[in-house]
C-alpha cells in the first residue's frame, strides 16, 4: 500500500501568509498546496507483494521516522531521508515477536503507536496480544514486554499509551471492556466496563491531563478521569480474562485468515442495529430510507443475526 507524504509545516505556513483574505480564502488555498506537494513515499511490502496498512504513527522525536503496521505480522519502520525501494524494500527495520513470524495464525497489526519520546513501539495484533519494541534495537530484534488479557478480533482496536512518561498502556477488547496495564509490570491494575454495544476501539489520552476518551460502537464518546475514592477491586477480571482466552483459542481451531469477515459482520450487525432504533423512534421513514438500508443486508431476520461470521465464506483476498 502506498504512503502519501503531507506536505512540511513550513509549505503551509507559506501558503497562509499569501491568502490574505477571509478563512474561506485562507482554507482555498492550503488546500491547493496540499494537492500540489503530496507525493508518494513508499509502496509497503515484503518481498514482491504489497501490503496493506491499517495503522502509521510519526515518531514523536524523530519526524523523519514514522512506523507502519497492517496485513502482516511485521512492525516496519521507514526513515523518509533513506527511503531506496531497491534496497530492503525501503524499510529501515522490522520487528515481530518471534512466534508469528511465518505463522499460520496470519497476524495483522491493527495499531501502534510510539511512546511521549519514541523511544517505544507498542503494537496490537488481532487475535494476539499486545507487544512492546524498543525503536532504538536493531533490525529483528525481539519484544521486550507483552500484554494479555484483552481480546483483539472482530473489529479494528487501538492501543495507546497513559501517562505523561507513558507508564501505562491501555486497550479496548471485543468483552466491551477497557484494560489498563502498568507498562513495566505488564501486571493489569485498572479493568472498566467501556462499552454496552460490545466492543471498545478508540482510545485517547488527553496530552497534559489525566484524563482518557474512548469510544466503540455504542453513539457516544465516554471521557474516563482518575476520581475514585476507594481502589480498584478488579472484580470479575479472572473471568472475563478467562472467557476471552477461551473464545480466541475456540475461534483459531476454524478461523485461519477470517479477520476482515469478522470486522465485516460486526459493522453489518451494527448497521442492522441501528436501523431498528432509528425505526422504533421514527416509525414514519420513508421506503427511500428503508430500502437503502435493505441493501446493506440480504436479510434482517434474527437466524442471520445469530449465526454470525462463520455463514460468510468468502476468504479475503
Amino acid at each position: 500500500m502506498p504512503f502519501w507524504l503531507p506536505p512540511p509545516p513550513r509549505e503551509l505556513v507559506g501558503g497562509a501568509e499569501v491568502s490574505g483574505g477571509a478563512h474561506g480564502a485562507v482554507e482555498h488555498r492550503l488546500l491547493c498546496v496540499f494537492a500540489l506537494v503530496f507525493r508518494k513515499l513508499v509502496v509497503t511490502k515484503e518481498k514482491e507483494k504489497k501490503v496493506g496498512l491499517y495503522t502509521i504513527y510519526v515518531n514523536p522525536s524523530n519526524t523523519h521516522q514514522f512506523a507502519v503496521g497492517g496485513r502482516d505480522e511485521y512492525v516496519r519502520i521507514y526513515d523518509q531521508r533513506k527511503i531506496d525501494e531497491n534496497e530492503s524494500n525501503g524499510v529501515l527495520k522490522k520487528f515481530c515477536p518471534p512466534h508469528l513470524v511465518n505463522s499460520d495464525s496470519k497476524a495483522n497489526i491493527t495499531c501502534l503507536v510510539y511512546s511521549h519520546d519514541g523511544s517505544e513501539l507498542l503494537a496490537s495484533y488481532n487475535d494476539e496480544d499486545i507487544y512492546l519494541f524498543n525503536s532504538s534495537h536493531s533490525d529483528g530484534a525481539e519484544y521486550i514486554k507483552r500484554y494479555k488479557g484483552h481480546r483483539n478480533s472482530t473489529t479494528v482496536k487501538g492501543v495507546n499509551f497513559y501517562g505523561p512518561k507513558s507508564e501505562f498502556v491501555v486497550s479496548g477488547s471485543d468483552c466491551g471492556h477497557i484494560f489498563l496495564w502498568e507498562k513495566a509490570s505488564c501486571q493489569i491494575v485498572q479493568f472498566m466496563e467501556g462499552d454496552k454495544g460490545g466492543v471498545v476501539n478508540c482510545l485517547e489520552p488527553h496530552p497534559h491531563l489525566p484524563v482518557l476518551a474512548t469510544s466503540g460502537l455504542d453513539h457516544d464518546v465516554k471521557i474516563w478521569a482518575p476520581t475514585a475514592e476507594a481502589p480498584t477491586q478488579l472484580t470479575g477480571l479472572k473471568e472475563v480474562i478467562k472467557k476471552n482466552k477461551r473464545e480466541r483459542d475456540e475461534d483459531s481451531l476454524h478461523h485461519t485468515d477470517m479477520y476482515e469477515n469478522h470486522v465485516l459482520w460486526v459493522l453489518m450487525h451494527h448497521l442492522q442495529q441501528r436501523r431498528h432504533h432509528r425505526r422504533r423512534r421514527d416509525p414514519g421513514v420513508g421506503a427511500t430510507d428503508s430500502d437503502s438500508d435493505e441493501s446493506l443486508s440480504s436479510s434482517d431476520t434474527s437466524d442471520d443475526d445469530e449465526e454470525g461470521p462463520d455463514r460468510m465464506q468468502c476468504m479475503p483476498s
